[in-house]
Order: C-alpha cells, then sequence, then structure tokens
C-alpha cells in the first residue's frame, strides 16, 4: 500500500481569500474592539484608542520578527516581565589586601567551611542547575 505524504506542513492553509484562520480572527477582532470603542466612547476619545487597537491587531495578523509571528514576541514579553527571573554571575576572586586581625597566619583565607542548611539535597541541586547554566 502506498500512502500520500502530504508536503507543506509548515504552510498554514488560506481559508479566507488571502488570509489564515488566525490573521482573519485577529483582524476581526480588532475590528469588533474598534466598533465597540467607536459606538460607545465620543469620536475623538474613541479615535485615540481604536488607532492603537487596530495596530495591534494589525501587527498580530501581519507583522513578523525574525520569521516568528508577533504574537509569540509578546508572549515571550510577558512571560519575562511576569514571572521569576534567576541571575546567574560568575564571582570574581577579589585580590587579598592586607590580613584582617584576628586571623592566624597558617590559614587561608579562601578556606571554604560548610554550610548548614535545612535541606541538604535542595541546595545540592540548585548549585547543579547554577553550575549547569554558567557553563
Amino acid at each position: 500500500m502506498q500512502f500520500q505524504v502530504p508536503q507543506f506542513i509548515e504552510v498554514e492553509d488560506r481559508i479566507f481569500g488571502p488570509l489564515t484562520f488566525k490573521q482573519f480572527i485577529y483582524l476581526v477582532g480588532g475590528a469588533g474592539i474598534c466598533f465597540v470603542l467607536y459606538i460607545i466612547l465620543p469620536f475623538f476619545f474613541a479615535v485615540l484608542l481604536i488607532i492603537p487597537f487596530a495596530g495591534f491587531s494589525l501587527a498580530l495578523a501581519f507583522y513578523k520578527i525574525n520569521n516568528r509571528p508577533f504574537i509569540s514576541v509578546v508572549e515571550s514579553a510577558l512571560n519575562y516581565t511576569l514571572k521569576g527571573k534567576l541571575y546567574v554571575w560568575k564571582k570574581v576572586a577579589a585580590k587579598p589586601s592586607a590580613q584582617k586581625k584576628g586571623v592566624a597566619k597558617g590559614v587561608p583565607q579562601s578556606l571554604e567551611l560548610p554550610k548548614l542548611s535545612d535541606s541538604k539535597l535542595k541546595e545540592l541541586s540548585w548549585s547543579l542547575d547554577v553550575h549547569q547554566n554558567v557553563q
């Protein structure tokens, strides 16, 4: 038995003339919001709000950044803004100046002492995650 394999699976189907279904929904949604604003608000205020909404809906439908749809850029921006961030940096060892008072000469200052924590497993997994991201 032979089966036909679809050829262009990355290309979305054009359903409404030259528009895909997503583009059509973005444009109809933007036009609906603009119409509601035009009906509810006075003309001057409506125009001030209609222009950004119309531009945003046009950008959602047609604008691409680095061959990615505008909606994915908006989603990434919202995720970056709303989610927590983990800042990782490499600590540069400071040059030792004069020895501090009360420190014995035979003990190096960079000697690391074991830390006490509630959960050694949690601390170990966090340090492994940080070391993997740094390298």
